[in-house]
């Protein structure tokens, strides 16, 4: 409610471009895929039927051979479909999936296919990017090392101006730096991003590079200033280099924060005896000061992005089920190439369509939440098969007649009745999962 003053609001996003929209899209989309352990009952099922049918019609065959009567041989015929009728088989594992879909976007985790549903659980390799996945990507301006002429502010306009036509995290910096102080975006003509090393541009008829070392190399510009980018490096900054003329004119130190649940889901995958690696395409100094905060142990980086999915397909070669979590551009290649890949909704829209799963919340945690939700849906889903299966045998020798020596028999009203409550069992089962 607001009582004094007015409130201005701006439409992101609209109708089906919403998150709701995007939701139920991808609630759908997860809901018409088949888990691969749903092909287990389409199996079974495949082989239980006919043999149910064969020894129908081989019972009926052997009721009026014995002089039973033709009523009695139909009636036991029917009782033995009914009751062996597989309602239950087919039931138990989409049911089960559909409720654990449900409690992962009331998690805030949206999944794109129910496979990620089964295969989670799996997993025992977990590649964090670093830049807005284990930290916010919120990243301020912490120090500026400037060796031009230029007074601060002028290089800083120069600087916020081409990154302003970024995506990467570290330009909302610049820009943030450029709006606090009131300085207005210079005209950037000719820009390009190159991928894994940084930006360039023409600003007031000069070009202007930013980016990490690996773009001096690429640009053959010698680098005196290694004793600098330590120092910032030791304090955990991300290290920009401003060139101009084929000269470093300054170097700036851009900070991030740890995400606050990193340390504890690190923590929960070390006991759970999952292997976590940070590959990066930050410097080695920031990125093993990041990694030591949060309790990881080995540290991939200075990687561009194909390396990034390189990396990933060599973790895969060596028989590992691997998970990438990332949120930028430069993520997406290996978020594709990953058994399961990982983006959190904070995102690139490239990032969260290469990825199996989007972390609405933005919270670490809901990776801890998938895994659990993935082994407890499996377990269902084998109970539900187990029961089911396990029922229908049980029944068919008492609908057969075998049981009649000893006064038990039923009809096909009770049969009918059984079949239901076998039904109920399954769903009951599988509903225990929202709990």
């Amino acid at each position: 409610m607001n009582y004094d003053g007015y409130i201005e609001y701006k439409a992101e996003k609209i109708g089906k471009e919403s998150t709701v929209s995007e939701i139920v899209r991808l609630v759908v989309e997860a809901s018409n895929t088949k888990a691969p352990i749903a092909k287990i009952a389409d199996k079974v099922s495949g082989i239980f039927v006919p043999a149910v049918i064969i020894i129908a019609i081989i019972t009926f065959i052997i009721y009026l051979s014995l002089g039973q009567g033709l009523s009695l041989a139909i009636t036991t015929f029917v009782t033995i479909l009914v009751v062996a009728c597989p309602c239950s088989l087919g039931l138990a594992t989409p049911l089960a999936i559909i409720i654990s879909e449900g409690v992962c976007a009331t998690n805030g985790i949206l999944i794109k296919k129910s496979e990620i549903l089964e295969n989670a659980r799996k997993i025992d390799t977990i590649v964090f990017d670093k830049t807005g996945t284990l930290t916010y990507g919120k990243l301020k301006i912490s120090e500026i090392i400037n060796y031009s002429s230029l007074e601060d502010d002028k290089l800083m306009q120069l600087v916020g101006s081409l990154e302003s036509k970024s995506t990467h995290p570290i330009g909302k910096a610049f820009t943030d730096y450029l709006e606090e102080r009131k300085l207005k975006n210079l005209d950037v003509q000719n820009f390009e991003n190159i991928a894994g090393l940084g930006i360039v541009g023409v600003i007031e008829g000069e070009e202007i590079l930013l980016g990490n070392s690996k773009m001096l190399s690429k640009y053959e510009i010698q680098n005196n200033h290694l004793e600098d980018e330590k120092v910032l490096a030791e304090k955990k900054n991300s290290i920009v280099y401003v060139v101009k003329n084929k000269q470093i004119i300054a170097i700036i130190g851009v900070n991030d924060i740890v995400r606050e649940e990193a340390k504890e889901v690190i923590g929960e995958f070390t006991k759970a005896k999952v292997d976590t690696i940070m590959l990066t395409g930050d410097n080695t100094e920031t990125a093993e000061k990041i990694a030591k905060e949060v309790g990881i142990t080995k540290v991939i980086s200075n990687v561009l992005p194909s390396g990034k999915a390189d990396t990933i397909k060599n973790l895969k070669s060596e028989n590992k089920f691997v998970m990438m979590c990332g949120d930028g551009i430069n993520d997406s290649p290996a978020l594709a190439s990953a058994d399961i890949g990982v983006s959190v909704n904070s995102g690139t829209d490239i990032a969260m369509d290469s990825s199996d799963v989007i972390l609405t919340k933005n919270d670490l945690r809901s990776i801890v939440n998938l895994i659990n939700i993935s082994k407890k849906t499996v377990r269902n889903i084998k109970q539900n098969l187990f029961w089911a299966f396990f029922y229908n045998c049980l029944m068919i020798p008492v609908a057969i007649g075998i049981l009649k020596p000893i006064g038990i028999s039923i009809n096909p009203m009770i049969a009918s009745l059984a079949m239901v409550l076998s039904s109920i069992t399954v769903i009951l089962n599988a509903l225990r999962l929202r709990k």
